[in-house]
Parts: C-alpha cells; structure tokens; sequence
C-alpha cells in the first residue's frame, strides 16, 4: 500500500516555505505522493452545511492557494514523488483550458501526475465559479470527456451541451498514455456509479474502512456490469487525520485517536486492500505551526511503515 501525505495548501501556513518543506521532506522520507485540495471561498453565510463532522466549515479553508499552481511550484522542486488532486470540483472549470493546465504538469513533472475529481458541496462557490448548481452531474460528465478527448487524439473536435471545441490541433499531450489516471470521490449512487463507468479508481474520505469494503465491492460489482474489468479499478484512501495523547472509546472516527489507534486503522485500510492511503492534518487541533505539520508528516509516515509490517 502507497502513502501519501496532503501538502500545506490550505491554512495560515500555507505559503512558499510550507510547500517546499514538506515536498522536500516527504521525498526525502520516501513517501510515494503529495496531493492538495479545493476550496474557493469561506462562504459567511453557507446556505448547506459543510458535509462532515458537526456541519461547520473548518477555519483553515479562510486560506486556499490554487491546488493546480501548488502543484506546478512542487513539480519542480521535486524529482520522483506523485503529484495528486484530491479533489478538483470539475462542473467549475472550462474542461479545455483544465485539460492545458494539467497536460502542463503532467509535461513539466515527466509524468508524475494523477487527478481526483468531485464536485464539491458549496452552492456558494458554483456561484462564484459561474457554474450552474443544477446541472452539475451532466456538466461533470461532458467535461470529464472534453479531458479525455483532447489528452487522446488529435484534431480534436468537441460539440456537447455545455462545451464546444471546434475542430483543432491541441497540444502538448500528457506523459502519460492514454492519460493521468483519474479518480473520483463519490458517495451517492449517481457519483458512485460514475466511478465504475469513467474512472480509474475511488477517492474515499470520513467512511471507515469496512464500510468503504463495502461500498467498493458495489463500485466493482457496476463496473462488471458496465463492460470494464473491475480488478483495474484502484481504491484510494483518503486519511482526515486527528491525534490524540491518548485513546478515545469505541465510537471515535476513523483516524483520529492515539497514535496507536490510527495505526490499527492504517492496517485495517490495508486489509481492505486499498492501493494507496494518503493522509491530510490540515483540520487536526494540534497543527499549530509548520513545525507541527512536519511533525505530523514524520509521526505518520512511521506509523503507516509499522502497519504494513
């Protein structure tokens, strides 16, 4: 199982020192992926309620640098490490113009790229983005095959009904063939079933890891039905992560307890036979500080090694 670890992109701390401290240390560490994330504002009066825990939108996204050119700037100073989103929301972006931008990484990091899509939950931001809320499901799909046509041949001509791209050569290609994989975070039957038809894997966040098993098995079992091979299908598993000094009762979230807990939890995502666990300490109490975050990077990275044995 691969680790990996969410770069200081959001947050007070989020700067040029950050990302290059933690990119350079988490390389340094063997860490196998850097990933960012997306928010586009701090809406002061949210009109649905942030999706996780106690529905209050964490202080830390009142600082978000662009995910993509967090990404460029990490690039290059780095040589080996992946480089990921987790997530783009993709009904905000002009897919040609999104399909530049991340050719261009894929180009500039020989390779090194892997996108996660999802489509957000803020009606506040698809305001801001001028994307309509209401057709975000069908706009997500169409742009998602604006990528995949302009990564994958050429001319490339695109009529749909959000997007147009007449016919044209569309250059540079990604690095990789066909190109970036491509991964979803999905929780309702509708995302979770384009999973199984368009994607290269699944992004999970805050479902413990029986019931991402289980989920999963679903996502497999539309895939078959749908003409793919599901054992290409890659799970991917995204760790929100809060550490304790000391052990919290049974009904604790997944990742966050003691040391020892998350460990046990590191191991159960391994069982499950995740490909790859990438964990995130942006919204953990205790990260005060850089220092902390790097702290957290070095905690975790050992702990993840003695889970695997």
């Amino acid at each position: 199982m691969h680790l990996g670890f969410v770069l200081p992109q959001i947050g007070p701390w989020a700067g040029p020192e950050a990302l290059t401290r933690v990119a350079a240390r988490a390389e340094e560490l063997g860490v196998d992926s850097l990933w960012v994330t997306e928010r586009l504002l701090f809406p002061l009066e949210p009109t649905a309620p942030y999706p996780v825990a106690d529905g209050r939108i964490p202080e830390v996204y009142k600082t978000a640098l662009d995910p993509l050119d967090a990404l460029t700037f990490v690039a290059g100073q780095t040589s080996r490490i992946g480089l990921s989103t987790s997530v783009l929301n993709l009904p905000w972006y002009n897919p040609t113009l999104l399909a530049r931008r991340l050719a261009t990484i894929d180009v500039l990091s020989k390779g090194r790229l892997r996108v996660s899509f999802g489509m957000g939950w803020s009606p506040e931001e698809y305001t801001a983005a001028g994307s309509d809320w209401s057709t975000r499901g069908k706009r997500f799909v169409e742009a998602l095959e604006v990528l995949k046509t302009i990564w994958t041949t050429d001319p490339v001509a695109f009529d749909g009904q959000f997007f147009h791209t007449p016919r044209s050569v569309i250059g540079p290609k990604p690095v990789q063939k066909p190109h970036p994989p491509i991964y979803m975070a999905a929780y309702t039957p509708a995302a979770l079933d384009r999973v199984a038809r368009y994607s290269n894997g699944w992004n999970p966040v805050g479902i413990p890891p029986a019931g991402v098993a289980q989920m999963f098995e679903g996502i497999k079992s539309a895939a078959k039905e749908a003409g793919r091979d599901p054992s290409e299908l890659e799970l991917i598993m995204r760790a929100n992560v809060e550490i304790t000094d000391s052990a919290l009762g049974d009904d604790r979230a997944s990742f966050c307890g003691s040391p020892e807990q998350i460990e046990a939890d590191i191991a159960e995502t391994r069982a499950i036979g995740a490909t790859e666990i990438f964990f995130d300490v942006s919204f953990d109490p205790a990260v005060r500080s850089l220092d902390d975050y790097l702290g957290h990077l070095e905690l975790l990275f050992g702990l993840a090694t003695r889970a695997a044995g």
